[in-house]
């Protein structure tokens, strides 16, 4: 990994751990307000739909950053070039 890629998994990841940071104050802030008014229940207009696709865009930006990093898409490259015969060197 060379210094750009690695400079721009860095800023990758600060921008996750900043959105992960932010959703769980405004978590903590909308599911408190519930606790405290005893109202427990899932609303949709009461901020829980956008925790929920919120929920779902962190989810998916995890995947991408730890699952799907950049040193499986050159293992799978490194594949892919074995099965072809012929190589092209750029």
């Amino acid at each position: 990994m060379d210094y750009n890629e690695a400079y721009n998994r860095v800023k990758k990841l600060k921008k996750f751990y900043k959105n992960l940071i932010w959703f769980g104050i405004i978590s903590a802030v909308i599911i408190g307000d519930d606790l405290f008014n005893n109202e427990v229940y899932y609303k949709i207009w009461g901020g829980h739909l956008i925790l929920t696709i919120w929920a779902l865009f962190l989810i998916m930006d995890a995947v991408s950053l730890f699952v799907f990093n950049d040193q499986w898409e050159k293992k799978i490259m490194e594949n892919e070039n074995r099965k072809n015969k012929k190589t092209i060197d750029f």
